[in-house]
This record gives structure tokens, C-alpha cells and sequence, in this order.
């Protein structure tokens, strides 16, 4: 049996990050009895962004993980590539719910290095 522990970890705790920013969304829904869409509710767009953009970057992030550490490579590695995500997935959706540009850049350089890093790992 193959064993990940990092991503493991990685994984879990993205997916207490995605259940998160799904509940703020669907909370904010359910607070202007906006189903579908955003209806030009600024706070509602933000908080959709968020979770939508986790969503986009943070599984090829883990897939790229799980592949360094299935590889070979060493637990330093995947710990760089774990803490980048995770750090800047946080920071990136801070950043974009409470309007914290600085936040917002930050956490999409880390998780961009997270993911070329990665790539590197596995290419070079």
C-alpha cells in the first residue's frame, strides 16, 4: 500500500478549508435569499470567489503532492509544497472576503510557487 502522510494531512486539511468557505457562502445565501448567482451582492461575490478559486487551484496542488511524494521526494519537499498551499489558500480567501489586496496577492504567489515548485520537482 502506497502511503502519502504528507498530502494525507495536506488533503484534510484543505477539506475543512473548502467545507468553510462553502458554509460562509452558503450562509451569506441564505441571509439574502439568493439562490442562484450573485444578484450584484458584493459580499455574497466575494465569499462565491473565494470557494470557486479554491476550488480551481487546490486539487492539482494535491495531485502535484501526492506525485512528489509517490516519487520520492524527500518530506522537506512536500512539506514546502503542503505549507505553500495551505498558507496561501488561507491568505488568498482572507484577502479576497474581507478586501485585504496585499492578503489576496500574497496567498496567490504562494500558491502558484506551491505549484511550480512542484512541477519542478517532478520535471527536473
Amino acid at each position: 500500500m502506497i502511503s502519502l502522510p504528507i498530502t494525507t494531512i495536506v488533503a484534510a486539511i484543505a477539506g475543512l478549508m473548502l467545507v468553510i468557505l462553502g458554509l460562509t457562502a452558503g450562509l451569506r445565501r441564505a441571509k439574502t435569499d439568493i439562490s442562484l448567482g450573485t444578484d450584484g451582492d458584493a459580499i455574497l461575490l466575494q465569499r462565491v470567489r473565494a470557494h470557486g478559486n479554491f476550488t480551481e487551484y487546490t486539487p492539482i496542488a494535491l495531485i502535484l503532492l501526492a506525485l512528489v511524494e509517490m516519487s520520492g521526494g524527500s518530506a522537506t519537499q512536500a512539506w514546502t509544497i503542503g505549507g505553500l498551499l495551505l498558507v496561501g489558500r488561507a491568505l488568498h480567501a482572507i484577502g479576497l472576503i474581507f478586501s485585504v489586496l496585499p492578503g489576496r496577492v500574497l496567498g496567490m504567489l504562494m500558491t502558484l510557487a506551491s505549484i511550480l515548485y512542484a512541477v519542478w520537482l517532478l520535471l527536473v
